[in-house]
């Protein structure tokens, strides 16, 4: 049937837009208009900690100088300068030396961070794995408690460890925090925000939410752990010792302080009030600091048994057993962070380390290729991959991922890094004069590389250059005494020249760092029958 014809279209009246409504609020939404406190906090929660704490200053200058702009900005300047104290761990010369909190001089076997060698944790022998100044193997992951060892004698703590890319060994931790807070200074050109000697802490103490700002900003920003303290105490006192965070920052200002027994018991107290992770971590870290890594690892085992699954925990297990030299236990613990967490890039660089080492490196491979796509991308990554497909026997992407880690590397101590490990494969291939020059150019990017010094000692040895070989083993064996190579190769040249005293010397002390070295103790055993028949 024919369908009706459409009815004349209405027409609509001029001025009058169908489907637009005027705004009554009149401020278009860009933030223009806008409450500047409201501003203020909107920047903040945007991480723009500039503009907010420059927008809550121009708020102060007004008559009525607002709480909220005062406690804002407290936090604005804190947050610039906020670092997560969990995992800042820097233990300096004093802490080392001067370190009275040991509990038993001697240790037993595999209860200690500072004997690491004695733990019968299965895990490769030096021969196969380098180890740090400190006796641990070398981790996977840079970490502040890897970087510095634990010396035994004051030479050696002076000496610079090579992993820690610095002019001088890691002064002590107290150092570090001053130049973190005179860093802050930068935050306020025209002087501190708040005057602290004028202060009375006993005023804000009564006042829970500015207090805790103003206790972050005086802990982080102005780096003050004594006048923190003295706050922390008498909120404690005016919360009636019931609010577990004042706690937790008392124990956080007496770890500063190195008072550790009082931090644990901060800690502790804190812990029966408020089950939190958080603490669990300081505590153990007080543990660590007084070299009691077994209660720790009872605390983070416990922790788990409340927050079954938690990533943190079950890293922290995994991080003392792998500074126990307990191996095989570090890498199941790390297997099971990936079982929660499978983007956690120290447990993917770990587990890769340690297959690297035990032989496997077509498996070592695949865990680097998983940081790979995972999105890092530096020379530390480039270089492990070009030595796991050297070892693996895939010839085709070894040089172009060490061109590649050289192109990516941001220091002269990585370039070294990347030369050396060319050497290496430049030995593998044969191509000696190659292996020389890579060598060579180690030592012109980092010239304290006792590695590199021990294996051009080697080739010098080859050419038949024995006084410059003597030379640059004593200069490696000098640069680390923890190494056990050098002193073995000194004491193979001495004695192949006739010097039989000093071949004896370097050889104990090639047993001394690697006791299980069988050609060290069979040099030993020859040199001890010379001197029976002299």
């Amino acid at each position: 049937p024919p369908r009706p014809a459409p009815g004349p279209a209405r027409r609509q009246r001029p001025g009058k837009r169908r489907g637009h409504r005027r705004s009554s609020r009149g401020a278009p939404a860009s933030g223009m208009g806008l409450e500047p406190l409201f501003q203020a906090w909107s920047y903040f929660r945007r991480r723009k900690f500039r503009e907010c704490a420059d927008l809550c200053s121009q708020l102060l200058e007004r008559p009525p100088g607002e709480q909220a702009a005062w406690s804002l900005k407290t936090r604005a300047l804190t947050e610039m300068v906020y670092v997560d104290e969990i995992d800042i761990d820097q233990e300096g010369i004093a802490e080392m030396i001067l370190d009275e909190n040991a509990i038993a001089q001697v240790a037993r076997p595999g209860t200690s961070l500072k004997l690491p060698g004695t733990s019968q944790g299965g895990g490769p022998s030096p021969a196969v794995r380098p180890v740090t100044q400190s006796g641990r193997p070398i981790t996977g992951f840079v970490r502040p408690s890897t970087q510095s060892g634990r010396p035994s004698t004051m030479e050696q703590a002076i000496r610079t460890p090579r992993t820690a890319l610095t002019a001088r060994p890691l002064t002590s931790a107290s150092g570090g925090y001053v130049r973190l807070g005179t860093a802050s200074m930068l935050t306020n050109p025209d002087g501190p925000f708040i005057n602290l000697s004028r202060l009375n802490l006993a005023k804000y103490a009564q006042k829970p939410k500015l207090a805790k700002a103003l206790f972050e900003y005086i802990f982080h920003h102005e780096n003050d752990v004594k006048n923190a303290l003295d706050l922390a105490a008498l909120a404690t006192e005016h919360a009636q010792f019931k609010d577990w965070w004042w706690k937790v920052q008392i124990g956080k200002c007496y770890y500063r302080l190195g008072l550790y027994r009082e931090a644990e018991k901060q800690f502790k107290s804190a812990l029966k009030q408020q089950d939190m992770v958080d603490t669990i971590l300081y505590l153990a870290k007080v543990y660590l600091r007084l070299d009691q890594p077994v209660t720790a690892l009872n605390l983070f085992k416990q922790g788990l048994d409340r927050f079954p699954g938690e990533v943190t925990l079950i890293c922290g297990i995994a991080r003392i057993y792998e500074e126990m030299n307990n191996i095989s236990s570090a890498a199941e613990y790390y297997k099971d962070v990936l079982k929660q967490d499978n983007t956690h890039v120290e447990a993917i660089a770990c587990i890769g380390s340690n297959h690297f080492y035990s032989d496997q490196p077509e498996i070592a491979l695949r865990f680097y290729r998983r940081l790979l796509q995972m999105g890092v991308y530096n020379c530390q990554l480039f270089n492990n991959l070009g030595l796991c497909c050297f070892y693996a026997q895939q010839y085709d992407m070894t040089l172009s991922s060490f061109e590649r880690a050289l192109f990516l590397a941001e220091n002269e101590e990585e370039t070294a890094d990347v030369w050396y490990n060319l050497g290496h494969v430049a030995v593998g291939i044969g191509d000696l004069n190659l292996a020389y020059q890579c060598f060579k150019l180690t030592l012109v990017n980092n010239n304290d590389y006792a590695e590199a010094y021990n294996n051009l000692a080697v080739l010098e040895m080859r050419k038949g250059h024995v006084e410059q070989a003597r030379a640059l083993l004593q200069t490696a064996s000098s640069l680390a005494p923890h190494m056990y190579e050098p002193h073995f190769n000194f004491a193979i040249l001495s004695e192949k020249v006739g010097d039989l005293q000093r071949s004896y010397t370097a050889a104990q002390k090639s047993e001394e760092a690697f006791p299980g070295h069988v050609d060290t103790q069979q040099l030993i055993k020859q040199l001890k029958e010379h001197f029976a028949m002299l």
